[in-house]
């Protein structure tokens, strides 16, 4: 493949992004979405935060075995339940996370 031809690609693939993407702000009436849409959409934020934490979670990958990552995650959000705190939350989950990996480490 050329770099010209790259280059067209890459172009193309711009183009298209943009266009799918903006359809609905190019469009010159507005778009009304149905009420089921609307209330589905509300969980979708959740869905998406779910989708990308649960495999980290609950997997075995080599960041440590899954206990520890659970344990970790668990600690975290208790914390968050009780004070709401963001910065709170991330730090009493990396505590949370190097101490238990340090006991499976040290104890195994």
């Amino acid at each position: 493949m050329t770099l010209l031809q790259q280059i067209a690609l890459v172009a193309g693939m711009t183009v298209v992004t943009v266009l799918s993407r903006n359809m609905f702000l190019l469009s010159r009436k507005p778009m009304p979405l149905p009420a089921r849409v609307k209330i589905a959409l509300r969980f979708a934020p959740a869905a998406a935060l779910a989708a990308v934490v649960a495999p980290e979670l609950l997997l075995l990958t080599p960041l440590g075995p899954p206990w520890v990552k659970l344990g970790a995650a668990v600690i975290a959000a208790g914390y968050f339940f009780a004070r709401r705190g963001i910065l709170g939350t991330i730090l009493s989950g990396m505590v949370a996370y190097w101490a238990l990996s340090w006991i499976s480490r040290t104890w195994a």
